[in-house]
Formats: structure tokens, C-alpha cells, sequence
């Protein structure tokens, strides 16, 4: 059995003036990438891999560098779309966000529907499985497509599981049937 371990990326440093998706890890945030790879090493993983987006990049490329593997980037994986959206209070965000999730087939907040982003990140991560058949498979990604995609597979409830997914943060499921086997939810 293999499993398929969905990262979401280490803390980014908040610009409010650069759209989200442009974001580069903080200093702390790459201080505790080092403690994701050690959470990460009992789970021998042959491969990682991540979006297109800095933070989660950088986030897998120390993770690879600590468990002296390669990682590389993958089209799709990205976030939700939301490069439209100035950033506000964490309060007004968080509500829009719990709006998206009650709502996946309307658009809420920024270019895409939850029901799209979800198909495009979907197929992206089944790409990679196929890509990899019977690995452990480390994809850094963004919480609200891990989120989204965690929900889909388990039957949970979406909002609450992104509220808990800390940053840096994992969900591990096995591999071929997609099960949930855990939520790691801080690095603490």
C-alpha cells in the first residue's frame, strides 16, 4: 500500500500589496519546513512535488533537500484562483471562504467556482499518481484544493477541515482506494 500525503505550504510572508499566489515563504516558515520533514521522513516518500506558486516550491524543495530527495513542479495544483482578490481582515477572508465551501458550484470569490478548482486539482493530483504508481507521493499544495479534495474523497465537512489545516500542515491517504489515514494538523 502507498500513500498519497497532501501538503499545505509552510507560513508564506503576507504582503497585502502582492496577490497571494506571488507569496515567498517567511523566515519562519522555512524554519519549520526542517520540522515537515522530519513528520514527513517516517512516511518514506519517493517523490515530491508541488505547485507553481513560490511558497509551496520553496516549501517542497527544503522538504526534499532535508530527506535528500529531488522535488519538481506541477501544472494545476495551484490554489484556488483568487489572484483578483485584494487581501483584507483574516475575518472577511474566512468568511468568503466558508461561503465557497457552501456553495461550490457558484462564484464566490475570485476566477473559479470551488467545483472548478476541485476538477482542475483533481486531475492534476491523479495525474502525478499515475505518474508514480505504488509510491508514497508528497504533493505541496494550498489548503482550500487540499481541503476540497480531502472532502470529496472522505464525505467531511470542508470548512472545518481548512480551518484546521495549520501552516505547514499534511493529510495523508492511501493509495489506490483514497482513504484518509490522518490529518496532521500544526508542526508544533
Amino acid at each position: 500500500m502507498a500513500n498519497l500525503i497532501l501538503v499545505k505550504h509552510a507560513l508564506p510572508e503576507i504582503i497585502p500589496t502582492v496577490p497571494a499566489h506571488r507569496w515567498h515563504l517567511s523566515g519562519i516558515g522555512r524554519l519549520r519546513c526542517k520540522v515537515l520533514a522530519e513528520r514527513l521522513a517516517c512516511y518514506a516518500p519517493d517523490c515530491i512535488v508541488s505547485s507553481t506558486e513560490p511558497k509551496a516550491v520553496e516549501t517542497a524543495r527544503i522538504v526534499a533537500d532535508h530527506l535528500r530527495l529531488t522535488s519538481h513542479v506541477v501544472e494545476g495544483l495551484h490554489e484556488h484562483d483568487r489572484s483578483t482578490i485584494a487581501w483584507e481582515s483574516r475575518e472577511h477572508f474566512e468568511a468568503q471562504v466558508d461561503e465557497f465551501f457552501k456553495h461550490p458550484h457558484s462564484l464566490v470569490m475570485g476566477n473559479e467556482t470551488a467545483a472548478q478548482a476541485y476538477e482542475r486539482f483533481a486531475q492534476a493530483v491523479a495525474a502525478v499518481i499515475n505518474e508514480h504508481l505504488n509510491r508514497n507521493i508528497v504533493i505541496v499544495a494550498h489548503g482550500t484544493v487540499i481541503t476540497l479534495l480531502v472532502a470529496h474523497a472522505t464525505g467531511g465537512e470542508p470548512f472545518d477541515l481548512w480551518k484546521r489545516l495549520g501552516l505547514p500542515s499534511f493529510v495523508v491517504l492511501s493509495l489506490p482506494e483514497i482513504e484518509l489515514v490522518t490529518v496532521v494538523e500544526t508542526m508544533d
